[in-house]
């Protein structure tokens, strides 16, 4: 036996991330049309939860309020120079910043900080590429990721611009940059094929499935609202639970039976976040497609979460991109059992939530209170669905945009 060599493979050393945010004065990137705004706390909180999910440690943190991000390194010399301070304090060998950087910002922050940065952007990113299971999952993150990269190559191969000149590096040829943006063009092309084949392949199933007259339900929210769980709820299904980001890529279609012995199919789909990647939302094009087809869409939103309203709003900025926004929905407001009593004391079912009439500022009569986890309003709400597809009275309301109507 050689000595020095390890019995077992090693564990990759943890990431210590620090996290870098900036508060627009005056205005904010994620206020929505409303006027609500993320507090950048809140926001950053969010860029914590993401990177544990990626597997880092959050060693620090750091907000700067300026008039526009620096052009060249996002934040201002003084708070640049505090966080190269900080590595000495922390030992980060990441640092994360809370929107997404042009490849220039992160090289010039990448050459004075001497250590790895990621934006929110390639965070998600990663965070979707280790959850993908299914063939179309992945195909769909690989594009993103290539699509990202493409711009970002030039700093890949910046060192090669000292040898230019040099013996061995002249007369025509293709530089080693020309060569890596040929192939992820390519990459892309190709990855785009495969998913037009993936697209045509559901709509053909979509229109088979419309041919049944089968009613479509579609669920939708924030990721880690609580969708998964009221799936298995409604359908049995045994899908992944976890209290985790993103914990749900790939969509699930199950045929569950009405309280009024009307059969729908109900269909769970990726949960959605603030300042979501372009790239996601076009690569993902395929999979959001059956939010098109859907005769109605469940909103179910984390009642207890401190920024739920402003989740809510994230959702429907989402959808009116995705040009669904006009569908009919009904808004689920969700987790009810991590709610107490006035006084304190833990709740035993939703004839206690009385009490909340006055206190649940989010609280609208559209909206219906569950608790998926232990199916506390369930039957109320299939009712409700039931009531909106097939009955000839169904009100029109179910049409309202409901953020706007319970957003407190």
């Amino acid at each position: 036996m050689k000595e020095g060599r390890p019995l077992h493979p090693t564990a990759e050393p943890e990431e210590r991330a620090y996290l870098v945010a900036v508060e627009l004065k005056g205005r904010d990137g994620s206020t929505s049309a409303s006027g609500r705004r993320w507090d950048p706390q809140s926001s950053l909180e969010e860029l914590a939860l993401l990177a544990e999910t990626a597997g880092a440690r959050v060693v620090g943190r750091t907000v700067q309020r300026l008039e526009r991000p620096h052009p060249a390194h996002y934040v201002g010399s003084g708070k640049l120079d505090e966080i190269k301070a900080e590595r000495g304090r922390t030992h980060y060998t990441l640092v994360i910043f809370d929107d997404e950087l042009s490849p220039s910002q992160q090289r010039s922050l990448e050459g004075a900080l001497q250590v790895k940065v990621l934006d929110r952007t390639a965070l998600i990113l990663d965070i979707f590429a280790r959850r993908a299971r299914t063939r179309e999952g992945r195909l769909q993150v690989d594009l993103a990721q290539a699509q990202y990269l493409l711009p970002r190559l030039a700093g890949q191969w910046s060192h090669l611009e000292r040898l230019e000149g040099r013996i061995g590096t002249r007369g025509p040829g293709e530089t080693q940059l020309e060569t890596d943006r040929r192939l992820v063009r390519t990459k892309i092309g190709r990855l785009k094929k495969q998913l037009e084949a993936v697209r045509r392949q559901r709509a053909l199933y979509r229109r088979r499935r419309a041919r049944t007259g089968v009613p479509v339900v579609a669920l939708v929210g924030y990721t880690n609202a609580g969708k998964s769980t009221l799936m298995r709820a409604l359908s049995g299904a045994d899908v992944l639970v976890e209290d985790l980001l993103f914990a749900t890529l790939d969509p699930l279609t199950r045929r569950i039976v009405l309280p009024g012995g009307h059969r729908v199919l109900l269909t769970d789909t990726v949960g959605f976040i603030q300042k979501l990647p372009t790239q996601l939302v076009a690569a993902f094009r395929a999979t959001l497609e059956e939010l098109s087809e859907a005769d109605l869409l469940l909103h179910v939103v984390d009642i207890t979460h401190p920024n739920a309203a402003e989740q809510a709003e994230a959702v429907e900025r989402t959808l009116a991109e995705l040009e669904v926004a006009e569908k009919p929905r009904l808004t689920l407001l969700n987790k009810v059992d991590r709610l107490t009593r006035l006084d304190g004391r833990p709740l035993r079912g939703l004839d206690e939530l009385v009490e909340y009439e006055l206190s649940l500022s989010v609280h609208r009569p559209d909206a219906h209170l569950i608790s998926a986890l232990l199916g506390w309003g369930v039957e109320e709400a299939l009712a409700r669905i039931e009531e909106v597809l097939f009955e000839e009275t169904a009100p029109a309301g179910a049409r309202e945009q409901p953020a706007a109507r319970w957003a407190g």
